[in-house]
């Protein structure tokens, strides 16, 4: 380019070679090219080749003078020809569609001695390409089709799961719990979100982000008791190209970055390892991280939702968690009511849950019966609504009946009192003067020796985690098992505990 703006400097014999240089250029791009046109500076056609006249009829245009004079976007749909002359930037191979055809064209600007644009250069290189460059062209919508894809998946990826009308319940500590959330979410604060297991923090970590401006970003969660320790590091910040032995040449993501624009939701917090919490803290105050192996600092603009079933402050209390993390993170703390402080909406999540059990397993809609509400309410629901739900699920699968009543629960709640559910326990189900027949044993209460085994296990673990506050180290040597065998029971059972 220095050499055409300082062509005037060249020796008279060294301009002539470049100028006839140009010529033959222009020459070449005419006779080889299907196709050319020039425009000037304020876009209007200038000059076409005898090979572009072939176009016009096409265009619906029929005399040279319809074409040449005119603005380029009058005559030729979809060019880009005054994008070219506005950036002064190539476009070397395209694919230009309009009412002629599809043709790949080529698009350079004309500058002069000083290098200001004075228009450009528009060459077909080849009409209808779509017959002879067939392969090409079909690989190139299947790779249009794969993003479209991908687009959709990334989209419903990122669409809230769970919203406040998921959480079910009309209780004054329930309307209590949504004002907060709905509050909060309005915010970019940090939430910490307490309750017992079961009780629904992540579905309300969901709903405060569809309630929030970032609703359109990514909603990214991670069970840190669930990763194990020496993995978490890498996990949360990333691993820089190469960092290790065995890591990815591209390196990896971590949850920070993925999470970006949009919420990381933090569960079980609390088991946060201490070596990994200062790096958390930075994290959180600095929104930067630092990939494993990197020395470069990222920027990221994440919003925080932490969740726990443990006690922070005593934790805090015991040394086992930093102070200035826990203030941290305890900028909004919204607690979650347990199923026991909540029993007035019993029936409406009986009634949903029912639902989706239903319309996941194909098994029609059940009908829970007055007496067997009896016996939901007298059991003390360590569990919470994973319990319930795991309780509905059990008896479900385990009955034809369309109705189930006190008998159907017996087995699956075998601490709560025989005579709760019965008749004369049940408000307005026993006339005056009128007995109980004796009990018979019900066949439904035998159940095969495997499955009684794995109702002691699950029971064992949730009755474990209870006592723990939900420490799944703890709860493992409580129970006398590794660590690992818990996270297998815990998988087997899945959402059951």
């Amino acid at each position: 380019m220095d050499d055409l703006v300082h062509a005037t400097d060249l020796p008279r014999d060294a301009r002539s070679v470049l100028e006839l240089a140009a010529h033959s250029m222009f020459q070449l791009f005419a006779e080889t090219a299907e196709g050319m046109m020039l425009v000037d500076r304020k876009g209007r056609v200038v000059w076409i080749s005898e090979g572009y006249k072939q176009f016009l009829p096409a265009l619906g245009l029929k005399h040279e003078s319809d074409f040449v004079g005119h603005s380029v976007d009058e005559v030729v749909p979809n060019t880009l020809m005054r994008e070219v002359i506005a950036t002064g930037r190539p476009i070397l191979v395209d694919l230009l569609t309009n009412k002629a055809g599809t043709f790949l064209v080529s698009r350079i600007p004309l500058r002069d001695e000083r290098g200001d644009v004075i228009g450009a250069l528009g060459l077909v290189l080849m009409a209808h390409p779509e017959s002879t460059m067939q392969p090409l062209m079909k690989k190139f919508s299947r790779l249009q089709r794969e993003l479209d894809d991908a687009r959709k998946q990334l989209a419903e990826q990122r669409r809230p799961k769970y919203t406040f009308a998921s959480f079910i319940g009309s209780s004054p500590p329930v309307i209590e719990v949504k004002r907060q959330a709905r509050r909060v979410a309005q915010t970019d604060s940090t939430v910490l979100l307490l309750g017992e297991t079961g009780t629904g923090k992540e579905l309300l970590a969901h709903a405060i982000h569809a309630a929030s401006s970032r609703a359109s970003r990514p909603f990214i969660g991670v069970n840190i008791a669930a990763v194990p320790e020496t993995l978490l590091e890498a996990e949360f910040f990333g691993v820089a190209p190469g960092a290790y032995t065995g890591a990815d040449r591209k390196g990896r993501e971590g949850k920070f970055k993925l999470a970006d624009g949009g919420t990381l939701f933090l569960d079980e917090i609390g088991d946060m390892p201490a070596s990994l919490q200062a790096k958390l803290l930075r994290a959180l105050q600095e929104q930067e991280i630092e990939p494993l192996g990197s020395n470069d600092v990222q920027k990221v603009d994440v919003r925080v939702i932490a969740a726990t079933s443990r006690d922070l402050s005593q934790l805090v209390a015991e040394g086992g968690f930093r102070e200035d993390l826990y203030y941290r993170l305890n900028v909004v703390p919204i607690r979650l009511p347990s199923l026991r402080e909540r029993l007035s909406d019993l029936e409406a999540l009986v009634e949903s849950l029912e639902d989706d059990i239903s319309r996941r397993s194909g098994m029609p809609h059940r009908e829970v019966a007055p007496d067997a509400f009896a016996v939901l309410r007298a059991y003390p629901w360590r569990g919470n609504i994973r319990e319930l739900r795991n309780v509905l699920e059990q008896v479900t699968m385990l009955t034809d009946d369309l109705r189930l009543e006190a008998r159907h629960f017996r087995h699956a709640l075998p601490s709560v009192p025989p005579h709760v559910g019965s008749q004369a326990d049940v408000p307005g189900t026993r006339e005056a003067g009128s007995s109980l027949a004796p009990a018979v044993p019900d066949p439904a209460a035998v159940r095969p020796l495997n499955e009684a085994v794995a109702e002691l296990e699950r029971r064992s673990i949730q009755a474990a985690l209870a006592a723990t506050g939900g420490n799944k180290q703890a709860a493992a040597r409580l129970l006398k098992i590794s660590r690992a065998t818990l996270y297998e029971k815990l998988a087997q059972y899945g959402p059951l505990l």
